[in-house]
Protein backbone atom coordinates (compact mmCIF):
# COMPACT_ATOMS: atom_id res chain seq x y z
CA UNK A 1 0.00 0.00 0.00
CA UNK A 2 1.19 3.42 -0.77
CA UNK A 3 -0.25 4.95 1.74
CA UNK A 4 2.58 2.99 4.19
CA UNK A 5 5.58 3.54 1.71
CA UNK A 6 7.42 5.64 4.51
CA UNK A 7 7.42 2.38 6.18
CA UNK A 8 9.44 0.41 3.42
CA UNK A 9 13.01 -0.50 3.90
CA UNK A 10 15.38 1.68 1.80
CA UNK A 11 17.81 -0.82 1.53
CA UNK A 12 16.00 -4.05 0.33
CA UNK A 13 12.38 -2.83 -0.24
CA UNK A 14 10.90 -4.69 2.50
CA UNK A 15 8.03 -3.47 4.18
CA UNK A 16 8.33 -5.65 7.39
CA UNK A 17 5.19 -4.70 9.14
CA UNK A 18 1.69 -4.87 6.95
CA UNK A 19 0.29 -8.39 7.10
CA UNK A 20 1.18 -10.34 3.89
CA UNK A 21 -1.15 -10.64 1.25
CA UNK A 22 -2.68 -12.89 -1.64
CA UNK A 23 -0.62 -12.46 -4.85
CA UNK A 24 -3.36 -11.52 -7.27
CA UNK A 25 -6.12 -14.21 -8.63
CA UNK A 26 -9.36 -15.54 -8.33
CA UNK A 27 -11.20 -16.50 -4.84
CA UNK A 28 -14.39 -17.24 -6.42
CA UNK A 29 -13.89 -21.23 -4.28
CA UNK A 30 -13.30 -19.20 -1.03
CA UNK A 31 -16.20 -17.22 -1.23
CA UNK A 32 -18.12 -19.78 -2.16
CA UNK A 33 -16.90 -21.96 0.63
CA UNK A 34 -16.80 -19.06 3.19
CA UNK A 35 -20.31 -19.94 4.77
CA UNK A 36 -18.73 -23.96 5.74
CA UNK A 37 -15.12 -22.53 6.59
CA UNK A 38 -17.30 -19.82 9.34
CA UNK A 39 -18.82 -22.73 10.75
CA UNK A 40 -15.63 -24.57 10.62
CA UNK A 41 -13.77 -21.82 12.23
CA UNK A 42 -16.63 -21.65 15.30
CA UNK A 43 -15.96 -25.05 16.44
CA UNK A 44 -12.22 -24.92 15.87
CA UNK A 45 -11.50 -21.11 17.42
CA UNK A 46 -14.31 -22.53 20.55
CA UNK A 47 -12.00 -25.79 21.00
CA UNK A 48 -8.82 -23.91 21.20
CA UNK A 49 -10.24 -21.82 23.45
CA UNK A 50 -11.08 -24.32 26.07
CA UNK A 51 -8.22 -25.62 25.54
CA UNK A 52 -6.49 -22.50 27.01
CA UNK A 53 -9.07 -22.24 29.43
CA UNK A 54 -7.65 -25.98 30.68
CA UNK A 55 -4.06 -24.83 30.27
CA UNK A 56 -4.81 -21.87 32.90
CA UNK A 57 -6.86 -24.32 34.95
CA UNK A 58 -4.65 -27.44 35.53
CA UNK A 59 -0.76 -25.88 34.42
CA UNK A 60 -1.45 -22.33 36.32
CA UNK A 61 -3.79 -23.76 38.89
CA UNK A 62 -4.03 -27.34 40.11
CA UNK A 63 -0.04 -28.50 39.62
CA UNK A 64 0.66 -25.35 41.40
CA UNK A 65 0.18 -27.54 44.82
CA UNK A 66 3.14 -29.41 43.44
CA UNK A 67 5.51 -26.95 43.33
CA UNK A 68 7.43 -27.97 46.28
CA UNK A 69 7.93 -31.11 44.90
CA UNK A 70 10.03 -29.08 42.22
CA UNK A 71 11.34 -32.04 39.83
CA UNK A 72 7.50 -33.83 39.97
CA UNK A 73 6.25 -30.22 38.66
CA UNK A 74 8.00 -29.82 36.10
CA UNK A 75 7.64 -33.30 34.83
CA UNK A 76 3.66 -32.93 35.21
CA UNK A 77 3.95 -28.92 33.85
CA UNK A 78 5.82 -30.31 30.82
CA UNK A 79 3.89 -32.86 30.06
CA UNK A 80 0.27 -30.67 29.96
CA UNK A 81 1.79 -28.01 28.28
CA UNK A 82 3.28 -30.28 25.49
CA UNK A 83 -0.11 -32.33 25.04
CA UNK A 84 -2.37 -29.14 24.73
CA UNK A 85 0.00 -27.28 22.63
CA UNK A 86 0.44 -30.18 20.19
CA UNK A 87 -3.46 -30.40 20.11
CA UNK A 88 -3.92 -26.47 19.40
CA UNK A 89 -0.99 -26.86 16.78
CA UNK A 90 -3.42 -29.52 15.15
CA UNK A 91 -6.94 -27.76 15.33
CA UNK A 92 -4.94 -25.10 13.33
CA UNK A 93 -3.87 -27.41 10.67
CA UNK A 94 -0.22 -27.90 11.65
CA UNK A 95 -0.15 -31.14 11.35
CA UNK A 96 3.17 -31.61 10.31
CA UNK A 97 6.37 -28.72 10.68
CA UNK A 98 9.69 -29.87 9.21
CA UNK A 99 12.33 -29.34 11.40
CA UNK A 100 15.78 -29.20 10.33
CA UNK A 101 19.45 -29.47 11.97
CA UNK A 102 21.78 -27.54 9.82
CA UNK A 103 25.31 -25.63 9.49
CA UNK A 104 26.34 -22.54 7.98
CA UNK A 105 28.62 -24.34 5.40
CA UNK A 106 28.27 -27.88 3.75
CA UNK A 107 30.36 -30.80 5.62
CA UNK A 108 30.73 -33.68 4.04
CA UNK A 109 29.93 -35.78 6.92
CA UNK A 110 27.08 -34.30 8.47
CA UNK A 111 23.46 -35.50 8.63
CA UNK A 112 21.75 -33.61 11.00
CA UNK A 113 21.86 -35.91 13.76
CA UNK A 114 23.73 -33.37 16.55
CA UNK A 115 21.35 -33.13 19.68
CA UNK A 116 19.72 -29.82 20.03
CA UNK A 117 18.28 -30.66 23.77
CA UNK A 118 18.65 -26.71 25.46
CA UNK A 119 18.83 -27.13 29.29
CA UNK A 120 17.88 -25.28 32.36
CA UNK A 121 19.62 -21.79 32.19
CA UNK A 122 20.40 -21.60 28.10
CA UNK A 123 19.37 -19.22 25.77
CA UNK A 124 17.10 -20.03 22.96
CA UNK A 125 17.07 -17.22 20.44
CA UNK A 126 14.59 -16.71 17.46
CA UNK A 127 13.23 -14.90 14.72
CA UNK A 128 9.59 -13.56 15.98
CA UNK A 129 6.73 -13.39 12.94
CA UNK A 130 3.85 -14.85 15.01
CA UNK A 131 2.25 -16.71 18.12
CA UNK A 132 2.64 -20.11 16.51
CA UNK A 133 6.46 -20.49 17.21
CA UNK A 134 5.58 -20.37 20.80
CA UNK A 135 3.25 -22.90 20.93
CA UNK A 136 6.32 -24.81 18.70
CA UNK A 137 8.75 -24.02 21.40
CA UNK A 138 6.22 -24.86 24.29
CA UNK A 139 5.31 -28.34 22.83
CA UNK A 140 9.30 -28.84 22.59
CA UNK A 141 10.30 -27.81 25.92
CA UNK A 142 8.27 -25.63 27.65
CA UNK A 143 10.65 -22.50 28.15
CA UNK A 144 10.51 -19.14 30.18
CA UNK A 145 9.43 -16.45 28.19
CA UNK A 146 10.51 -13.00 28.65
CA UNK A 147 9.46 -9.58 26.94
CA UNK A 148 12.19 -6.38 27.28
CA UNK A 149 11.21 -3.42 29.23
CA UNK A 150 12.69 -0.56 27.11
CA UNK A 151 12.57 3.45 27.36
CA UNK A 152 9.98 4.71 25.14
CA UNK A 153 10.65 4.70 21.83
CA UNK A 154 10.62 8.78 20.12
CA UNK A 155 8.43 7.52 17.32
CA UNK A 156 9.18 11.35 15.83
CA UNK A 157 11.84 10.19 13.53
CA UNK A 158 15.11 11.74 13.44
CA UNK A 159 18.19 12.15 10.69
CA UNK A 160 21.01 11.88 13.37
CA UNK A 161 21.00 8.59 12.98
CA UNK A 162 21.64 5.93 10.08
CA UNK A 163 18.95 3.64 9.41
CA UNK A 164 20.93 0.37 8.92
CA UNK A 165 23.27 0.33 11.95
CA UNK A 166 23.82 -3.79 11.09
CA UNK A 167 27.72 -4.64 10.44
CA UNK A 168 26.95 -5.61 6.65
CA UNK A 169 24.21 -2.90 5.02
CA UNK A 170 21.67 -5.14 3.07
CA UNK A 171 20.73 -4.15 -0.86
CA UNK A 172 22.93 -2.58 -3.67
CA UNK A 173 25.52 0.14 -3.02
CA UNK A 174 26.95 0.69 -6.58
CA UNK A 175 25.38 4.25 -7.15
CA UNK A 176 23.64 2.87 -10.80
CA UNK A 177 20.61 1.34 -11.63
CA UNK A 178 17.69 0.91 -9.09
CA UNK A 179 20.11 1.38 -5.99
CA UNK A 180 20.98 4.90 -7.40
CA UNK A 181 16.92 5.52 -6.74
CA UNK A 182 16.76 7.64 -3.81
CA UNK A 183 13.41 7.38 -1.62
CA UNK A 184 12.12 10.66 -0.79
CA UNK A 185 9.19 9.53 1.32
CA UNK A 186 10.84 7.56 3.77
CA UNK A 187 10.63 8.72 7.08
CA UNK A 188 13.94 9.59 8.89
CA UNK A 189 15.40 6.62 11.42
CA UNK A 190 13.81 5.94 15.18
CA UNK A 191 16.36 6.04 17.49
CA UNK A 192 17.30 2.65 18.99
CA UNK A 193 15.72 2.87 22.88
CA UNK A 194 17.74 1.74 25.16
CA UNK A 195 16.74 -1.83 27.30
CA UNK A 196 16.64 -1.32 30.42
CA UNK A 197 15.60 -4.92 31.81
CA UNK A 198 13.30 -7.96 31.38
CA UNK A 199 10.22 -9.37 32.56
CA UNK A 200 9.76 -13.18 32.54
CA UNK A 201 5.70 -14.03 31.64
CA UNK A 202 3.93 -17.36 31.09
CA UNK A 203 3.23 -18.96 27.94
CA UNK A 204 -0.89 -17.37 27.89
CA UNK A 205 1.00 -14.25 28.24
CA UNK A 206 3.36 -14.26 25.75
CA UNK A 207 0.73 -14.97 23.01
CA UNK A 208 -0.91 -12.18 23.99
CA UNK A 209 2.41 -10.04 23.41
CA UNK A 210 2.32 -11.19 20.17
CA UNK A 211 2.73 -8.26 17.53
CA UNK A 212 3.24 -5.55 20.61
CA UNK A 213 6.22 -3.47 20.51
CA UNK A 214 7.95 -3.40 24.33
CA UNK A 215 6.30 -1.66 27.02
CA UNK A 216 8.12 1.03 29.10
CA UNK A 217 8.72 0.67 32.56
CA UNK A 218 5.75 1.29 35.37
CA UNK A 219 6.06 1.68 39.25
CA UNK A 220 3.73 -1.50 39.38
CA UNK A 221 5.69 -4.05 38.05
CA UNK A 222 9.70 -4.29 38.16
CA UNK A 223 11.93 -5.83 35.49
CA UNK A 224 15.29 -7.91 35.92
CA UNK A 225 18.23 -8.35 34.04
CA UNK A 226 18.43 -11.38 31.50
CA UNK A 227 21.48 -12.68 33.52
CA UNK A 228 19.47 -12.97 36.47
CA UNK A 229 16.52 -14.54 35.01
CA UNK A 230 18.54 -16.94 33.33
CA UNK A 231 20.36 -17.96 36.09
CA UNK A 232 17.30 -19.00 38.35
CA UNK A 233 15.48 -20.64 35.51
CA UNK A 234 14.82 -24.26 36.20
CA UNK A 235 13.96 -23.99 32.26
CA UNK A 236 15.05 -23.04 28.94
CA UNK A 237 15.24 -18.96 28.44
CA UNK A 238 13.59 -17.83 24.83
CA UNK A 239 14.65 -14.38 24.04
CA UNK A 240 13.38 -12.76 20.78
CA UNK A 241 15.86 -10.21 20.14
CA UNK A 242 13.45 -8.32 17.73
CA UNK A 243 11.24 -7.44 20.39
CA UNK A 244 8.15 -7.47 18.33
CA UNK A 245 7.18 -9.62 15.30
CA UNK A 246 7.56 -8.82 11.95
CA UNK A 247 5.45 -10.28 9.04
CA UNK A 248 7.94 -12.62 8.36
CA UNK A 249 9.93 -10.95 5.11
CA UNK A 250 12.54 -9.84 6.78
CA UNK A 251 14.71 -10.12 9.93
CA UNK A 252 14.38 -6.73 12.11
CA UNK A 253 17.02 -5.07 13.46
CA UNK A 254 18.25 -6.71 16.80
CA UNK A 255 18.11 -4.73 20.11
CA UNK A 256 20.77 -4.98 22.51
CA UNK A 257 19.27 -7.75 24.59
CA UNK A 258 23.12 -9.27 24.93
CA UNK A 259 24.94 -5.78 25.91
CA UNK A 260 27.60 -6.76 27.33
CA UNK A 261 28.23 -10.82 26.88
CA UNK A 262 31.48 -11.65 25.82
CA UNK A 263 31.56 -14.15 22.31
CA UNK A 264 32.32 -17.35 22.89
CA UNK A 265 29.84 -17.18 25.55
CA UNK A 266 30.89 -19.45 28.16
CA UNK A 267 28.35 -19.12 31.31
CA UNK A 268 25.58 -20.71 29.10
CA UNK A 269 24.92 -22.34 25.91
CA UNK A 270 23.08 -20.43 23.08
CA UNK A 271 21.11 -22.31 20.69
CA UNK A 272 19.84 -20.21 17.68
CA UNK A 273 16.75 -21.08 15.69
CA UNK A 274 15.07 -19.77 12.47
CA UNK A 275 11.11 -20.02 12.05
CA UNK A 276 9.78 -19.54 8.13
CA UNK A 277 6.37 -19.20 7.16
CA UNK A 278 4.99 -19.71 3.33
CA UNK A 279 3.57 -16.60 1.61
CA UNK A 280 -0.37 -16.96 2.08
CA UNK A 281 -2.93 -17.92 -0.64
CA UNK A 282 -6.87 -17.41 -1.48
CA UNK A 283 -7.15 -20.71 0.04
CA UNK A 284 -4.45 -19.94 2.97
CA UNK A 285 -4.42 -16.58 5.30
CA UNK A 286 -1.18 -15.69 6.52
CA UNK A 287 0.57 -17.35 9.25
CA UNK A 288 2.53 -14.26 10.74
CA UNK A 289 1.07 -11.80 13.10
CA UNK A 290 2.60 -8.77 13.13
CA UNK A 291 -0.57 -5.80 14.04
CA UNK A 292 -1.90 -6.89 17.67
CA UNK A 293 -5.43 -6.35 17.98
CA UNK A 294 -6.22 -3.91 21.30
CA UNK A 295 -8.11 -6.51 22.63
CA UNK A 296 -8.02 -10.37 22.82
CA UNK A 297 -5.41 -10.80 20.95
CA UNK A 298 -4.94 -12.84 18.76
CA UNK A 299 -7.85 -14.32 18.71
CA UNK A 300 -9.41 -12.68 14.88
CA UNK A 301 -6.03 -14.29 13.91
CA UNK A 302 -6.96 -17.94 15.23
CA UNK A 303 -10.80 -17.62 13.56
CA UNK A 304 -8.92 -16.70 10.50
CA UNK A 305 -6.68 -19.29 10.54
CA UNK A 306 -9.30 -21.74 10.62
CA UNK A 307 -11.40 -20.35 8.49
CA UNK A 308 -8.96 -21.37 5.91
CA UNK A 309 -10.15 -23.11 2.55
CA UNK A 310 -7.33 -25.52 2.98
CA UNK A 311 -8.59 -26.80 6.64
CA UNK A 312 -11.87 -28.19 4.88
CA UNK A 313 -9.95 -29.89 2.07
CA UNK A 314 -7.65 -31.82 4.65
CA UNK A 315 -4.11 -30.13 3.10
CA UNK A 316 -2.14 -28.66 6.42
CA UNK A 317 -0.59 -25.64 6.76
CA UNK A 318 3.18 -25.48 6.83
CA UNK A 319 5.78 -23.83 8.77
CA UNK A 320 9.51 -24.76 8.30
CA UNK A 321 11.99 -24.18 11.52
CA UNK A 322 15.42 -24.47 11.07
CA UNK A 323 17.83 -25.20 13.51
CA UNK A 324 21.70 -24.31 13.79
CA UNK A 325 24.30 -27.38 15.10
CA UNK A 326 25.03 -26.88 18.14
CA UNK A 327 28.59 -27.42 17.08
CA UNK A 328 28.41 -23.95 15.39
CA UNK A 329 26.76 -21.72 18.24
CA UNK A 330 27.99 -18.69 19.97
CA UNK A 331 29.10 -20.97 22.73
CA UNK A 332 31.20 -23.22 21.19
CA UNK A 333 35.03 -22.16 22.13
CA UNK A 334 36.03 -21.80 18.49
CA UNK A 335 33.16 -19.76 17.12
CA UNK A 336 35.26 -16.58 15.59
CA UNK A 337 32.56 -13.35 16.46
CA UNK A 338 34.84 -11.46 13.98
CA UNK A 339 33.45 -13.28 11.27
CA UNK A 340 30.19 -11.71 11.71
CA UNK A 341 30.12 -8.47 13.76
CA UNK A 342 33.75 -6.91 12.28
CA UNK A 343 33.58 -3.14 12.35
CA UNK A 344 30.73 -2.96 15.05
CA UNK A 345 29.75 0.05 17.06
CA UNK A 346 27.87 -1.61 19.83
CA UNK A 347 28.84 -3.47 22.79
CA UNK A 348 26.31 -6.24 21.95
CA UNK A 349 28.35 -8.47 19.41
CA UNK A 350 26.33 -11.90 20.91
CA UNK A 351 22.72 -10.17 19.55
CA UNK A 352 24.90 -9.55 15.87
CA UNK A 353 26.15 -12.95 15.31
CA UNK A 354 23.07 -14.22 16.21
CA UNK A 355 21.28 -11.82 13.63
CA UNK A 356 23.81 -13.09 11.22
CA UNK A 357 23.54 -16.74 11.94
CA UNK A 358 19.38 -16.69 11.97
CA UNK A 359 19.97 -14.75 8.15
CA UNK A 360 22.03 -17.16 6.78
CA UNK A 361 19.31 -20.07 8.66
CA UNK A 362 16.74 -18.93 6.88
CA UNK A 363 17.88 -17.51 4.00
CA UNK A 364 16.30 -13.97 4.54
CA UNK A 365 17.41 -10.60 4.22
CA UNK A 366 18.09 -8.32 7.21
CA UNK A 367 16.63 -4.69 7.20
CA UNK A 368 17.45 -1.70 8.91
CA UNK A 369 14.12 -1.29 10.78
CA UNK A 370 13.64 -2.16 14.86
CA UNK A 371 10.72 -2.11 17.25
CA UNK A 372 11.04 1.70 17.52
CA UNK A 373 10.23 1.73 13.24
CA UNK A 374 7.30 -0.84 14.71
CA UNK A 375 6.18 1.73 17.29
CA UNK A 376 6.02 4.43 14.80
CA UNK A 377 3.89 2.41 11.79
CA UNK A 378 1.45 1.36 14.48
CA UNK A 379 0.73 4.80 15.51
CA UNK A 380 0.13 5.86 11.65
CA UNK A 381 -1.66 2.53 11.32
CA UNK A 382 -4.13 3.73 14.22
CA UNK A 383 -4.67 6.81 12.95
CA UNK A 384 -5.51 5.85 9.15
CA UNK A 385 -8.11 3.06 10.62
CA UNK A 386 -9.88 5.49 12.42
Amino acid sequence: MEKFSAFRDPGTGIQPFLTPVPELGSDALASVFLPLGCLAALIRTASIAVLALLYAIVVKGILTVVVPVAPLHQLLSYAFTALLSHLVLLLLGLWWMPVEVVTRKKRRNFKGTESWQPKAGDIIVSNWASWIELLWLAFRFDPIYVLPVCEPANTKGTASRQSDPIAVTPGRRTGTGSAAISSPSTRASTPCSKILGFWEINMTSMISATGRTPTAPNEYATCTSLDEIRSKADRPVVVFPECTTSNGRGLLRFSDVFAGVPVPVQRFQVFVMCVRYNSPTNLSPALSHSIALSTLNPLAHVFKLTTGLRLLTLVPLTMSIRLLAPSESPSLAMFMASDFASGMRSDDILSECCAALIKQLGKMKRVGMGWEEKAAFMEFYKGKKK
